[in-house]
């Protein structure tokens, strides 16, 4: 690299760095890191940067797409985005933030979940132009003797220094010995990916700090650690999460996505617009300003949000038509432009009870949600309230209205 080159490629690692920098908690090895880009820039070696998940459910959600889009601004600085499928790690399951041991998953729930996972996150990143791996490649191979090796690398006391196993050796909640293993594996995850960068939630800062000392330990480099903050689910409580039931899946219908959005608080919503948006959404920052500070219009605010993050996810007109749903459905309290219609015979009986009826056409999961919607006062039939799980309907067409969004007309013969 001559003197004359030098500035310029050290001018754009600088330009590189600020905006790698940019909606981070923490930059762990940042210089490390700036040496690696000034070499990559000048030798033409794009930096290898890791993102995992683990298949614990099928549904990627919107807080995934916090450190999705990191990684797709890897990728559009010209490095390459690394998208590992955690299928082993999920048979171990993270114990990050877990106040008690995570039940373990079959080998088929994982296949399951995981089947979905590259088409989800094709919605934020080029996958054609990334890699994809599993670690059960390298994982479900490795020979007991190398394991025991890559656990020699901590001490006990090192891993109770975790913050939440911590607390639960405090309290004396029970720590199973295979949750300590989570972040060896995910540290030799990076060994063997030879990763430059690792990005995740502020939740996975012990195990991404973890990586760089077990690379260490296997003579690589450290990688650099980037931490993100969680986007909080729309209980405004916790994390998002789906076992919480508190998430917004990037597959959820437009008309469900808009609803979920719109139900979030105000407060919740400005940090919504931060994470989600990033700079590509600077045109609404005095109007979050302006309702931070108690002013401005958040109902406006909030809709033009559910807008643009339903336009994203199903494309561009997507979010006007929810938004068309929306105002009809919950806010005008009628009827959507398109109700499913289901027949229902009575074979040769004269009536059949509501809670019959939803449950063999399987309009709800069970006969306990519906006894429980029922009593909630979150069913009508054309209009009117049902009370009486058990209330009686003859032959005619009935408009079933199941909870805030779900239509159905019911043609019963």
């Amino acid at each position: 690299m001559s003197e004359k080159t030098d500035p310029a490629i050290r001018e754009e690692a600088t330009r590189q760095i600020e905006s790698i920098r940019r909606g981070t908690v923490d930059f762990i090895g940042e210089e490390e890191l700036r040496a690696r880009l000034e070499a990559s820039i000048a030798e033409g070696r794009p930096l290898r940067v890791k993102l995992g998940c683990d298949p614990s459910s099928p549904d990627l959600h919107l807080g995934h797409t916090v450190v999705l889009d990191k990684l797709r601004l890897f990728q559009e600085l010209g490095h390459t985005p690394i998208f590992l499928i955690g299928d082993f790690t999920a048979r171990i399951g993270d114990p990050s933030g877990k106040k008690k041991t995570r039940p373990a998953l079959s080998s088929e729930e994982i296949e399951a979940n995981a089947a979905t996972y590259v088409a989800q996150v094709s919605k934020v990143l080029d996958v054609d132009a990334a890699e994809v791996r599993f670690n059960s490649e390298w994982m479900s191979s490795m020979a007991p003797e190398d394991f025991v090796r890559l656990c020699s690398h901590m001490t006990v006391a090192r891993l109770l220094e975790r913050d939440d196993f911590a607390k639960r050796y405090k309290s004396e909640t029970p720590i199973s010995v295979h949750e300590f293993l989570y972040p060896f594996v995910q540290g030799y995850d990076s060994v063997v990916l030879n990763a430059d960068v690792e990005i995740g939630g502020t939740d996975q800062t012990f195990n991404l700090i973890v990586g760089r000392d077990i690379q260490r330990a296997y003579g690589q480099p450290s990688q650099a650690v980037l931490t993100h903050p969680l986007l909080v689910g729309t209980s405004g409580v916790e994390k998002m999460s789906k076992s919480l039931g508190n998430s917004i899946a990037v597959l959820d219908p437009p008309e469900e996505m808009y609803g979920k959005i719109m139900s979030i608080s105000d407060a919740l919503m400005v940090d919504y617009l931060k994470l989600l948006g990033g700079d590509a959404w600077d045109d609404l920052g005095p109007a979050c300003a302006e309702v931070t500070a108690g002013g401005g219009d958040p109902l406006g605010l909030k809709q033009e949000l559910a807008r643009r993050v339903v336009g994203r996810f199903h494309g561009d007109g997507a979010g006007d038509g929810a938004e068309a749903h929306f105002r009809r459905v919950v806010q005008d309290r009628g009827a959507p432009a398109e109700v499913p219609v289901y027949a229902y015979a009575l074979s040769g009986r004269s009536e059949a009870g509501l809670l019959e009826i939803v449950t063999d056409l399987e309009l709800l999961p069970s006969r306990s949600e519906v006894r429980r919607l029922i009593a909630q006062g979150g069913v009508q039939i054309d209009g009117e309230r049902a009370v009486d799980p058990l209330v009686a309907l003859g032959p005619g067409s009935y408009l079933l209205k199941l909870g805030r969004r779900l239509f159905a007309q019911v043609d019963v013969t």
